[in-house]
């Protein structure tokens, strides 16, 4: 105990000269500087004893930035200046440092000091504490992403957030998550680059002159240009200019390259896995206003052919294809859904008995998302939405519990808070899902 509290009074006496800094400049009274001491001096206490836990270099961590906080706003509201020789953040940093010195398996106080670190806008630090912490836990899947995205965001550095991904992938090749993470990154990345595109006027300076030419009493409206848009909001995509994008529009990697040389990859790990290819067909067709995603789509489905023809997720991606893009109040949607239902008939009509409940769920969960523009739709497209439904939510509540599940989530959050309802089976199902809640 001796040596422990030697080493507490020791980092206790490095606080002292800003404790009087405090006291002269009268942010804190003196029992306020006495009751911060005992405080600190507790803590020390626990840190340097034996049996000392993560959890107290946490809590110690957590009263400096409140007093730090409370500190701020002191010296704001009493005009103190010239206080700001002493940082709450140098001192969080060397208590967290601390603890994952102490405690290197910690993913807690790993992830409370990347945290901080970004709070504070720390990004020298917070490269630091992810590299230390990447190299003391390379098999933290989540880490990797997270430090590729800070780097594709809030770095605008998409090759480091790349290599970040690649060397992720060496460690945790077996992580469906990082592989879907990466093919994510990139099709960020896409969104931002056809953004940009169209904010130049890339993409519509011919289709605007066709327009004209066609519909003379159209209103002609002013086309938005780079000038229009702050040039400071630039984060999360380097610096391109107009000439760079025209370049760009052909290269392999806009045109979805490296989204489909990811997923040849994960094929390859994950053995043709037809879940894992359905996973990737759904986060890609979240991008559908990114020019290369029916490419894209078309590729995971062709290999999906090639390898799993006669599967559900198969035919569900086969099926959704036809909807890519379109809304549900758009003149092109009964035609769209017509095929995706024909696909799905034929599909269900193919497959082994014990395949269909599966794929009938998926059908609920693709026609749900439609379900709640039903009231403006044309009416005889919704009786045709509403009567596949209730086709194929027969088919799932005669499924097994587990087959069940996504449908009545689907269905809690979508109608539930509204309160509108229609089909007996739908009703059916909402009411045992209500119960079962």
């Amino acid at each position: 105990m001796a040596g422990a509290s030697d080493k507490a009074r020791f980092y206790l006496e490095q606080s002292v000269p800003e404790l009087q800094e405090y006291s002269r400049k009268g942010i804190f009274t003196r029992d306020e500087i006495a009751a911060i001491a005992a405080k600190r001096s507790d803590f020390e206490h626990i840190l340097n004893a034996r049996g000392s836990k993560p959890s107290d270099y946490a809590r110690y961590a957590t009263y400096e930035m409140n007093l730090d906080s409370l500190r701020k706003k002191r010296c704001k509201r009493l005009g103190v200046k010239g206080a700001k020789g002493y940082s709450g953040q140098r001192t969080v940093f060397f208590i967290l440092e601390r603890g994952t010195r102490k405690f290197p398996g910690d993913m807690g106080l790993w992830m409370e000091f990347i945290r901080f670190c970004q709070r504070e806008g720390a990004n020298k630090k917070l490269a630091k504490v992810l590299t230390e912490c990447l190299r003391l836990r390379p098999r933290e899947w989540g880490v990797w992403v997270l430090a590729a995205k800070w780097y594709a965001e809030e770095q605008g550095d998409m090759s480091t957030a790349r290599s970040y991904m690649q060397r992720g992938l060496r460690f945790c090749k077996d992580k469906r998550e990082l592989w879907l993470e990466y093919c994510k990154l990139e099709m960020v990345y896409l969104a931002k680059l056809a953004a940009r595109r169209k904010i130049l006027g890339l993409d519509d300076e011919k289709k605007v002159d066709g327009q004209m030419e066609e519909d003379e009493n159209m209103i002609a409206l002013p086309a938005v240009t780079a000038a229009d848009i702050d040039p400071d909001a630039r984060k999360g995509i380097e610096e391109v200019d107009q000439d760079t994008l025209k370049k760009l529009a052909n290269a392999p990697a806009f045109t979805g390259a490296i989204p489909i040389a990811i997923f040849d990859a994960a094929m390859k790990e994950f053995k043709n896995n037809p879940e894992v290819a359905e996973s990737f067909f759904e986060l890609v067709a979240g991008f559908d206003n990114v020019p290369s995603t029916a490419r894209i789509l078309q590729d995971i489905l062709d290999h999906m052919q090639t390898t799993a023809s006669n599967s559900a997720e198969t035919v569900i991606c086969e099926a959704r294809l036809h909807l890519l893009g379109i809304d549900a109040l758009s003149p092109n949607f009964p035609a769209a859904l017509r095929q995706t239902l024909a696909n799905v008939k034929s599909g269900l009509a193919a497959l082994p008995e014990k395949q269909k409940p599966n794929l009938a769920e998926k059908t609920v969960l693709v026609l749900l998302r439609y379900i709640e523009k039903r009231e403006e739709m044309d009416g005889d497209v919704e009786k045709v939405l509403m009567a596949s439904l209730n086709r194929y939510l027969r088919l799932v509540a005669a499924a097994p519990l587990k087959v069940k599940a996504k449908v009545v989530k689907a269905l809690v959050e979508r109608i539930g808070n509204s309160g509108r309802i229609g089909g007996e089976e739908m009703v059916g199902v909402y009411r045992k899902a209500k119960v079962a809640s």
